[in-house]
């Protein structure tokens, strides 16, 4: 059976939301299993740190906050903007050989538009940066028969133990592939079981230390990492998350109408259900729901 995130409003229950999920403990045994965590499913964003690691082994040098920016799906901050000009520069290249789409940035505090404020615009300026480094084309990187998303498509089903049951376009241009939560969820836990001098843990102390470069500063997957020291996160589109703890502890979630909002309690749940937990998880575990600006209601778990 599924897990249900209720929306409650003034005492009633206004909406409800399936998720599955996923847990596992640290020697990878399941601790909860919730809905078809076997089916393939589209695991959105999340991807991106395996989209990173197939880059590094093809060559990419990244490090530090801009590996971070590489794997996050950012808000378009100046910092974000002014990391993914770096790495372009240090490909020789400008903004305009992104192939993403033109989008406003998620950080309301800017009103700028363009591709260099898509929220993916670290991964495909790092794709670029690779293409530069193997004498790749530049302007067909996005295309599944390039060798780039080649190396990338061999990456995801090494680490997932899967073959790709389907690929389809991202959001943001790039292939898309579906595997199951089960491998996802595999994928993620090698990043934890990973040696000290290894790609896997370059990304895994990336993200770890500069959670605020693979979403934004006060983004909700940057405060889970941030309250949770250890943890590497990782959010994707239509209600798409996937962790795994420095001890192998690991999990995937899936809000099965895609909502975003569902989607932030539901993986405060699956981490407690491996004992993962501090007291700044409170508010994100049941925010409010708002009525005339004022709480009226509060996202719950049954």
């Amino acid at each position: 059976m599924s897990m249900i995130v209720e929306v409650v409003r003034s005492g009633f229950v206004e909406s409800t939301h399936q998720v599955r999920v996923l847990t596992v403990d640290a020697q990878g045994r399941p601790v909860e299993t919730r809905g078809a965590v076997h089916v393939p499913i589209s695991p959105r964003s999340s991807m991106k740190p395996l989209q990173a690691l197939g880059m590094l082994r093809a060559g990419l040098d990244l490090e530090g906050e801009l590996l971070a920016l590489a794997c996050g799906s950012h808000s378009g901050e100046p910092f974000h903007v002014d990391g993914v000009r770096k790495i372009l520069a240090g490909a020789g290249l400008t903004e305009e050989a992104l192939l993403c789409p033109e989008d406003y940035p998620f950080d309301r505090a800017s009103t700028e538009r363009g591709r260099v404020w898509m929220n993916c615009s670290g991964k495909h300026s790092a794709m670029l940066a690779t293409c530069v480094l193997n004498d790749w084309p530049l302007s067909t990187y996005l295309e599944p028969a390039h060798p780039l998303q080649r190396a990338i498509r061999a990456t995801v089903e090494e680490f997932t133990g899967e073959r790709v049951a389907a690929s389809g376009v991202d959001g943001c241009g790039a292939p898309l592939f579906f595997v199951s939560m089960l491998g996802v969820t595999r994928a993620f836990r090698a990043f934890a079981q990973s040696s000290e001098d290894s790609y896997e843990r370059k990304i895994l102390d990336a993200m770890r230390a500069h959670p605020e470069w693979t979403s934004g500063t006060d983004r909700a997957e940057a405060r889970l990492m941030r309250a949770l020291p250890g943890l590497m996160l990782k959010t994707g589109a239509e209600g798409f998350e996937a962790f795994v703890f420095e001890d192998g502890r690991a999990g995937t979630v899936k809000v099965e109408d895609g909502s975003g909002r569902a989607r932030v309690p539901a993986t405060v749940a699956a981490l407690r259900s491996l004992g993962l937990d501090a007291p700044e998880l409170a508010e994100l575990a049941a925010p409010p729901v708002l009525g005339g600006g004022r709480p009226v209601g509060e996202l719950r778990i049954r």
